[in-house]
């Protein structure tokens, strides 16, 4: 059944979408009161980096948390949220405004302020899974090498250029595959099994099946089934054949090349043997050993009835 939500705070970015995060808010207000006429709803904008995370962090009184915006300020959110206690969370709702929206595209949450808030007025509680490394949170995506460094890249180009999407997330690829194209060693155990080396190029750690802004990464991933998914790149492998392999990903049909391997477990740890760039979410994560797990049904999210 749809949520009956009676105390909800909405949390948004008034810098975001080249500073018209505050104007969407309002819209976003607009547009809840419309359809839920006996809640009550507490706006409040983001001041400084990190502070959803500290708002999430003191909203164990609200019914519902909703951000407006994109995967950063959803990864903001969801590591203040993992702070409070289980029987607290207030439910998780997003409305994405961002450049990625990889989150919001996983759970089926519409773009666009109208849309999403309609979707929101008549969506399901539903249990999710959220990935931890290191004892950071991250809703989406953790990944190394490689695609670590495109992800970073992106995210610097989105802010010096102004441009999203698909077209942004080709050119850091473009560059990157130029400039960050190496294995790293690495030292593996998955659900504490006896560890395996390998070398990789991408290693992507998947709660759900997107990267990137829409790049289907591992198209099996699944929110809720208790496990994460790896897609991880070996060498050989040219400059070339990893450029397909990144065209193919957009609408996963990538996975039955041999050059790249899908794991799934619920935990793991990998020993790089140096340091390689690595991100979860769109932020940098430094450091060569990581000890990763998933919280199997931490947050329940407000997903559309017709997912």
């Amino acid at each position: 059944m749809p949520c009956h939500l009676e105390n909800v705070l909405l949390v948004a970015n008034p810098t975001s979408q080249s500073g018209r995060g505050a104007h969407l808010a309002e819209e976003a207000v607009e547009a809840l009161f419309k359809r839920m006429r006996d809640s009550s709803i507490e706006v409040i904008l983001t001041k400084h980096p990190h502070h959803a995370t500290q708002i999430a962090a003191e909203a164990g009184s609200f019914d519902a948390l909703i951000v407006l915006g994109g995967d950063g300020v959803v990864h903001e959110a969801v590591n203040g949220l993992m702070q409070l206690p289980h029987d607290i969370r207030p439910i998780f709702g997003v409305i994405p405004t961002g450049s990625g929206n990889d989150f919001a595209r996983a759970i089926g949450m519409p773009k666009g302020v109208e849309r999403a808030c309609n979707a929101l007025c008549s969506a399901v509680a539903t249990p999710t899974d959220i990935g931890c490394v290191n004892g950071r949170y991250f809703a989406e995506t953790l990944s190394f090498g490689l695609d670590a460094a495109i992800a970073l890249d992106t995210v610097e180009r989105r802010k010096e250029t102004g441009r999203k999407g698909t077209l942004l997330y080709g050119t850091s690829a473009a560059h990157q595959l130029k400039h960050s194209f190496r294995a790293y060693g690495y030292t593996l155990s998955l659900d504490g099994l006896s560890p395996t080396r390998g070398r990789s190029i991408t290693f992507a750690v998947q709660n759900g099946p997107y990267y990137g802004g829409g790049f289907k990464i591992c198209p099996e991933a699944k929110m809720g089934d208790g496990l994460l998914d790896l897609c991880i790149s070996h060498p050989p492998i040219s400059r070339a054949k990893a450029s397909l392999a990144f065209l193919k990903a957009k609408a996963g049909k990538h996975t039955h090349m041999r050059e790249l391997s899908f794991l799934k477990a619920s935990k793991l740890t990998v020993t790089f043997d140096e340091e390689p760039p690595s991100q979860t979410d769109g932020e940098a994560l430094g450091g060569t050993c990581f000890d990763v797990h998933v919280e199997h049904d931490a947050l329940r999210v407000l997903e559309p009835i017709w997912q």
